[in-house]
């Protein structure tokens, strides 16, 4: 991707400069953006018209995009990309895509069985339909794949936030904690089964306007969160556990909302032993309208003075066998994690233990003092 089109904003580390500048790209180059009047991600998603400004203020010419993805992959460059949101909370929606959400159910059902798996699909066809991928998540149709699925002995909490009215939103990470391009992403050490989450991110301010969409890595506890649902916060949230960038791209008349909801993700991960995983998401196969998503999340019932991030879910889940027979897919330390769409760019990632990352040390108050120091305040 070159960038040529399309408004992007983003976030790096500019040792020069003594902390993170707000950033633009503009001919291939990255700007330098950080002024006085707007000083984070937080304050430029605030503006009514994030376009006007950024083609208004031009801001100081830094690196070409080419060397700037170039030296986020060494960890002693003294710059590199951050994660492009700063104050920003950090949700996340699960159980976004009901067509998958009932095939793993049935599946699991099966017990591995292919046969006795489409004898289930048979069973309850006349009810769900043939292709499970038309249920609209509170619909009157949506009630009668609850009853179909309760008669089978197959409905569970992952079914109801599925198609029931109310979407699972939670929070994915603490604001400031979220790593970039070029980062470790993190696993907690008592995890044995774990997995990547290719997801679209949306911007989202703090009156609730969508301004913008990225990439993002909700990596995943498979084991942990399996154990219990009550476990979701340790599934979720580790040091490093949360990948979001390149970039913002911002929407205007090259790339809108629309554009965002026919996005084609890919998935590629890439062991040192020579193992390769390939995998994509249709945001045109989530069972949930984003915009609804955003509105169950912010509101009269919840507020965010500093907007939030926005993680859509995946309809991504790994099952292909790495090593054993039978236990499927789980990462390995090292492995390359690239995510990729055609109009956002390509996040990349390499796995390593929670405990092995960089701990996160610069949080809210490193960031209000790093400000002040620098004059921005």
């Amino acid at each position: 991707m070159n960038y040529a089109e399309g408004c992007f904003v983003g976030r790096i580390w500019d040792q020069t400069k003594g902390g993170p500048c707000l950033v633009k790209i503009k001919d291939g180059f990255v700007f330098d953006i950080t002024s006085k009047e707007i000083p984070t991600m937080r304050d430029l998603l605030e503006l009514k018209n994030v376009q006007e400004y950024l083609d208004r203020y031009v801001g100081e010419k830094v690196i070409s995009i080419k060397e700037l993805f170039e030296l986020s992959l060494i960890k002693t460059s003294n710059i590199s990309l951050l994660a492009p949101c700063d104050f920003q909370a950090v949700k996340a929606c699960g159980v976004t895509f009901a067509k998958s959400m009932v095939e793993r159910v049935i599946e699991e059902r099966a017990a591995g069985d292919p046969k006795k798996a489409e004898s289930l699909r048979n069973h309850i066809g006349g009810l769900i339909g043939d292709s499970l991928q038309d249920i609209v998540p509170g619909s009157e149709k949506a009630s009668e794949v609850k009853k179909a699925l309760i008669n089978e002995g197959l409905w569970s909490q992952y079914l109801e936030v599925g198609i029931g009215k109310d979407a699972e939103v939670f929070t994915k990470a603490q604001t400031l904690s979220s790593v970039g391009f070029g980062s470790e992403v993190g696993l907690n050490p008592i995890s044995n089964w774990n997995n990547p989450e290719p997801e679209i991110v949306l911007a989202v301010n703090s009156k609730g306007i969508i301004q913008g969409a990225t990439l993002g890595n909700d990596v995943n506890l498979r084991d942990v969160e399996g154990r219990s649902a009550l476990l979701l916060g340790k599934a979720k949230d580790n040091n490093a556990s949360c990948s979001i960038g390149p970039f913002i791209r911002i929407f205007d008349d090259s790339y809108t909302l629309e554009d965002m909801k026919s996005a084609y993700i890919s998935l590629k991960v890439e062991g040192k032993e020579g193992y390769i995983l390939n995998g994509s998401s249709s945001m045109s196969e989530i069972s949930r309208d984003p915009e609804d998503l955003v509105n169950q999340t912010i509101g009269k019932h919840h507020q965010y003075p500093d907007g939030f991030m926005l993680f859509l879910g995946t309809l991504f889940a790994p099952t292909e066998d790495r090593d054993i027979p039978g236990e499927g897919f789980t990462h390995k330390i090292g492995d390359k994690v690239t995510i990729s769409e055609s109009n956002l760019g390509e996040l990349i990632n390499f796995v390593n233990l929670s405990t092995a990352c960089p701990q996160w040390e610069f949080g809210i108050a490193s960031m209000i003092k790093n400000l002040s120091r620098r004059d921005l305040l």
